[in-house]
């Protein structure tokens, strides 16, 4: 895959698709190899391929500086772990696995209330759905949980701590994410992996056919 030519939007796409039970990389392998991209064309591309392979280690990292940067405050942690739900519920992957543990669950309890959890029936034209597929948490539209979600964090951050000190964390945690996809040589199992992504896309598009 030629990462030079992947948009912003593309591969913002490519993560919101991917699938969130992938497990991190390695320690060993994700602080192995550092060198100075020799261009800007190549740091482009290492960067992209980077954030995609390592995408799970990034997620990580960015939740341990905040979570560790409040220690001391039982409700910052609370805000760090609803602020990667909320950032978690943008992976289709992890939302649609929500939504069936979460539905699953209530069925056990109440089939009545897990009845009203099932999302909309999207309208078929031609053995097409008329619209793209939406992705729906308990019969309401994602961006729900997101919004709800993200208004907690916000809320338990600001009564948790001042505003500083999460600036603060989240600056070293990008700065840190920013750092290691600029500098960490793409080894051939990133490579590879991302050729394997490209063709499941592909494969994925042609079946939608």
């Amino acid at each position: 895959m030629d990462w030079g030519n992947v948009t912003a939007m593309d591969l913002a796409d490519a993560l919101r698709e991917v699938d969130f039970s992938s497990p991190p990389r390695p320690l060993g392998e994700f602080f192995s190899r550092f060198t100075v991209p020799r261009s800007h064309s190549k740091w482009n591309s290492r960067f992209k391929c980077n954030l995609y392979y390592y995408r799970t280690n990034y997620f990580i990292m960015i939740i341990f500086f905040l979570g560790m940067g409040f220690l001391r405050k039982p409700l910052a942690i609370v805000a760090a772990v609803l602020t990667g739900l909320s950032i978690a519920f943008l992976n289709d992957s992890f939302a649609v696995t929500f939504n069936e543990k979460v539905t699953r669950r209530v069925r056990q309890y109440s089939p009545r209330i897990a009845a009203k959890m099932r999302p909309p029936i999207t309208p078929v034209i031609r053995g097409r759905s008329s619209t793209k597929r939406s992705i729906h948490i308990c019969g309401r539209p994602r961006w729900v949980f997101v919004m709800i979600f993200s208004a907690a964090s916000c809320i338990l951050w600001f009564t948790s701590c001042n505003l500083l000190t999460v600036l603060w964390a989240l600056m070293i945690s990008l700065l840190a994410t920013l750092l290691h996809a600029s500098f960490r040589t793409p080894n051939l199992k990133a490579r590879l992996n991302t050729f394997r992504e490209e063709f499941r896309a592909v494969w994925r598009n042609y079946s939608e056919l």
